[in-house]
């Protein structure tokens, strides 16, 4: 198929694919079936198409976190402890289980545990509409159920940009001065983020025509900014949404106003490239095995933990909240294969677990109520 072609039908799907899912009663299954829509579409377009739209699927990804980032208003630090001690450990007991089938896919320790880090780690962008419409959580429970999912997403960004450098280096003080780097960043941002503020609210108030385009590039501009200072695009990205949470124009957030270029083309391609990721000869390999069996051991565990010892909420499969987590897999591996501390091969393993996990998670979730509103003194989020 040619370049033309597969816009063509990619825009099409784009149209039609979220609103079956929500007369489906399942909004959040459109990215997992995306993702399976990549995968299929990977052997039939030329490399040159491929190559357009991961580039594409970059800038969807930024624009996914910020919009994900802006849906989270920042709770005080003391509201953070309880989801902390909560994600601490569940995602520390699940390590012994990671490491020996990332054992066996030919990773070593450092890798391993960069591995652990990810797979036990939440991706927001892909869980945060299945959390936006589960039916089993309560007003009084949802609000922990989010803190809990950003904070085991950004423990994952931090042990990844941690162990880039150790994967690289060896362990040295190099991994502790890109942590420090990090955090500068994120202190800057925090700093300056009232000044950022101002210019999207000026956007908003005085573009028309334009307005659309010129909170994009905004936004990008400044991931750009972050990338040079030390915190990678995606990382500023989603910090930068966290900070900019509360500008809105005329009752409606700043995602509202990206949505034509964010929602509905560019977000939609990251996940059909993200699928591409994953070949189809990967599905016929051993290490395709071993991830299923891996992604399957998970979710059993996972279930096990959270009716026994770690109980997130009242419902039972709320726990598939925290379990789709393609997206920091897929840095996590883009990671390693940067760092060439392993082969593509070997991190086809992790991958693949990912997207088995994430897929099977989302589709075992129940069908989905109408979104609920919290009331404004229960953040952190300002949709619920």
């Amino acid at each position: 198929m040619n370049h033309v072609e597969i816009i063509v039908c990619l825009l099409l799907l784009f149209m039609a694919v979220p609103d079956l899912c929500r007369k489906l009663g399942r909004p959040a299954l459109a990215y997992a079936a995306f993702i399976v829509l990549g995968v299929l579409l990977g052997p039939v377009v030329t490399p040159e198409v491929m190559v357009m739209l991961k580039g594409a699927g970059k800038i969807g990804f930024l624009l996914l976190l910020f919009e994900v980032g802006l849906e989270i208003d920042l709770p005080n630090w003391r509201d953070l402890l309880r989801p902390l001690r909560f994600a601490l450990p569940w995602a520390l007991v699940q390590y012994p289980v990671i490491l020996m089938p990332a054992y066996y896919a030919g990773l070593d320790l450092v890798s391993s545990l960069v591995a652990a880090a990810t797979l036990t780690g939440c991706s927001v962008g892909m869980a945060h509409l299945a959390w936006k419409h589960h039916p089993g959580l309560s007003d009084a429970e949802r609000p922990f159920v989010l803190r809990v999912m950003v904070t085991l997403e950004m423990l994952t960004i931090v042990l990844i940009a941690v162990g880039s450098p150790m994967m690289g280096e060896a362990l040295r003080w190099t991994a502790l001065l890109r942590l420090g780097g990090v955090v500068v960043v994120i202190y800057l941002a925090a700093r300056f983020a009232r000044h950022v503020m101002a210019v999207f609210e000026t956007i908003l108030q005085r573009a028309t025509h334009w307005r659309t385009h010129l909170l994009v590039l905004l936004v990008l501009a400044i991931c750009a900014v972050g990338e040079r200072l030390g915190l990678s695009a995606a990382k500023t990205a989603f910090f930068l949404g966290l900070f900019m949470s509360r500008v809105e124009h005329e009752g409606s957030g700043l995602e509202e106003f990206m949505a034509p270029v964010s929602r509905r083309f560019l977000i939609p391609l990251f996940f059909v490239a993200l699928g591409m990721a994953v070949e189809l000869p990967m599905l016929a390999s051993w290490n395709a095995l071993l991830a299923m069996g891996t992604a399957g051991l998970l979710l059993g565990v996972r279930e096990m933990l959270h009716r026994r010892w770690f109980r997130l909420c009242g419902d039972p499969k709320a726990f598939l909240l925290l379990c789709p987590n393609l997206t920091v897999v897929a840095l996590g591996a883009a990671a390693m294969i940067e760092a060439r501390k392993v082969s593509n091969e070997n991190a086809s393993w992790l991958l693949l677990t990912g997207f088995f996990m994430t897929v099977a998670a989302v589709a075992l979730l129940p069908a989905s109520s109408a979104p609920r509103t919290v009331s404004p003194s229960d953040p952190p989020s300002r949709t619920s």
